[in-house]
């Protein structure tokens, strides 16, 4: 069976010599090219058969037969072949070009440089690169975000109204705005955000609903938020706080979508993703009756709860290296973090949840003299200083705990591409390649460098 009806799964790499495979692996895998490596043709065949891939690479001369005769086969039974690269050696140089012939779309020669590889890979097969091309934002790395953020993928398709809810902090609007990307995408569907408890209570419906002709002396007609997020989204934040007239007058807009702006005469029909957030207790609320207990089942069809920051100890690192990345950009005062720093931040329990540990790492960058962030750059008075000789490294580990962040943050500020990184960095590719190799850097650490979380 081919299955060629199935989605593309990235490349398919056939090569029986363990060092050139693993190298190649490796490659890939930092270039954030999904690849399946098969040291037989026999297991090749396997996955094909199973695997529809957009690309494929193989060797000529294999254990248990020759690559080439592979795909002639292929290509003669009407198999659904994708397109196919050969690696040769210098003498099989003659039977590459027949392949060509025959319909495959290029060859390399041992030895090659890898950068020459990713040249006709990136003209071959451009869905590869993909990943290059979009945003790929994410609410955090910790398995509890990671959920959350399937919950909030898999609810994109229908226009449920979703509750955010967590302490002050933790991200809730970012959550709705991730929300809001994998719905509309790259439409052009607005994002409408109100933190209600910053509107007068007397204003609120006005803000939401709008304002008719006449409604006061001197007033001008003019649209709400629910009508300006028109097949969008409406975040209501700290929906908690808003007055129980108002929640009836909501329950009203989201059961019938439909909204009145205030002084006027007809009902106006409206259509957003409605997005709650808030910091309290709704079900405490219920029972002491400061808050509908209808409005809170019509509005929490989908409930994603946000842990603290301090119960996320692997989004504290995160979240700090992204900020880092990002302010360090922003003022042009290159800084990382050393592994000492890393730890201490760690072990603090950041009440004001990731809000505060950007602000830590903001004062920190700009206070500090050196390019390398140490424990002793985050005193605060709400972060006591760590005694120093709890923290001495040799200078060999410093030495090159040093470099391996440098690279790294070098990396995620060129959003994953190694050829950019190598330049800004002043040493080739194939160089680069090596370091993060010897670094240990992974290619989920490599492919971190997404848009910081904000609130």
């Amino acid at each position: 069976m081919n299955p060629a009806n199935q989605g593309q799964s990235g490349l398919c790499l056939i090569e029986d010599d363990a060092i050139m495979g693993e190298s190649l692996s490796r490659f890939f895998e930092l270039e954030d090219i999904p690849c399946d490596w098969h040291r037989s043709l026999g297991e090749a065949r396997y996955a094909l058969d199973h695997t529809r891939y957009c690309m494929l690479i193989s060797d000529i001369r294999l254990p248990d037969g020759d690559g080439g005769e592979f795909y002639k086969e292929l290509a003669a039974s009407n198999y659904t072949l994708p397109p196919t690269l050969f690696i040769t050696g210098y003498g099989s140089v003659e039977q590459a070009v027949s392949l060509l012939k025959q319909g495959a779309q290029d060859y390399v020669t041992k030895p090659f440089d890898p950068n020459d590889l990713l040249i006709k890979l990136r003209r071959l097969c451009p869905t590869l690169f993909d990943k290059e091309r979009r945003s790929d934002q994410i609410l955090g790395v910790s398995s509890a975000m990671q959920r959350a953020q399937q919950i909030l993928q898999q609810v994109s398709d229908y226009q449920l109204p979703v509750l955010v809810t967590g302490e002050s902090g933790v991200g809730k609007e970012y959550a709705a705005r991730y929300l809001h990307e994998c719905r509309f995408g790259g439409e052009q569907s607005p994002f409408v955000a109100l933190n209600c408890a910053a509107v007068p209570s007397d204003l609120i419906e006005a803000e939401l609903f709008g304002v008719g002709h006449g409604a006061f002396t001197g007033a001008v007609s003019r649209a709400g938020l629910f009508e300006q997020a028109e097949h969008g989204t409406l975040f209501l934040d700290e929906v908690g706080d808003m007055p129980l007239d108002m929640q009836a007058k909501l329950l009203r807009a989201t059961q019938e979508k439909r909204i009145r702006r205030v002084g006027g005469n007809k009902d106006i029909e409206v259509d957003c993703q409605l997005v709650w957030a808030t910091n309290r207790n709704l079900e405490e609320m219920i029972q002491q009756q400061r808050f509908r207990e209808d409005l809170y089942f019509r509005m929490s069809a989908v409930r994603v709860d946000i842990p603290p920051l301090r119960k996320r100890p692997d989004d504290i690192t995160w979240f700090a290296r992204r900020f880092l990345e990002s302010f360090s950009r922003e003022i042009h005062k290159r800084a990382v973090l050393s592994k000492a720093a890393m730890h201490y931040l760690q072990q603090y329990s950041w009440p004001g949840n990731v809000r505060e540990l950007r602000q830590c790492i903001e004062r920190a960058v700009i206070f500090s003299r050196g390019g390398i962030l140490e424990p002793g750059d985050f005193q605060s008075p709400q972060i006591p200083a760590p005694r120093l000789d709890e923290q001495l490294l040799p200078l060999r580990d410093y030495l090159q705990d040093c470099e391996r962040w440098y690279i790294l943050e070098t990396v995620q500020q060129c959003h994953g591409r190694i050829g950019d990184a190598a330049n800004k960095l002043g040493i080739s590719r194939k160089n680069l390649w090596e370091r993060m190799s010897r670094l240990n850097i992974s290619s989920d650490e490599k492919k971190r460098s997404k848009r910081p979380l904000d609130s």
